[in-house]
Parts: C-alpha cells; structure tokens; sequence
C-alpha cells in the first residue's frame, strides 16, 4: 500500500480534528467528508490503515455505538 497515501489521510484526519475536536465519525463518513482527496477518492482501504494507525499513535479511538464504530479524537479520561 502506497506510504505516501495512508500519511496524506492521516494528516488529513488531524487537521479535521484539530478544527473540530469533538468530531466523530464512521470510516465511510471520514473517507468521503473528513479527507479533501485529490482528484478521485482514493480506496476507503486507505482512510482504515490511517485510523488504524492514529489509533495505535494514541491519537484517535473507536467508539462502538449498535452496530456502527465511531472514530473521534481519543479523549483523556478514557485512558484512564
């Protein structure tokens, strides 16, 4: 998998968050709104192993709501 594309959706992700902190949202929601791509949107593959690795960072975490997950910046007292 392209480095170079999976480092652009994590920036992506962490300029929307730093905009907008309490923001969350599915993988499909933060592929199509979250991330400007260039041209044609790259593979939602992509945006997974963005947040897969934000979320091994520390940076992000997975909140499961039913059925759905939502990513949202990590929050502080759930760490502890």
């Amino acid at each position: 998998m392209d480095r170079g594309l999976i480092e652009f959706a994590k920036d992506a992700i962490r300029r929307f968050l730093e905009r907008r902190p309490e923001a969350a949202d599915t993988l499909e929601g933060i592929h199509h709104w979250w991330i400007d791509w260039p041209g044609h949107a790259e593979s939602q593959v992509v945006t997974e192993v963005a947040l897969e690795q934000l979320h091994a960072e520390g940076l992000i975490e997975p909140l499961r709501i039913g059925n759905n997950v939502l990513w949202r910046r990590r929050r502080e007292d759930a760490a502890d």
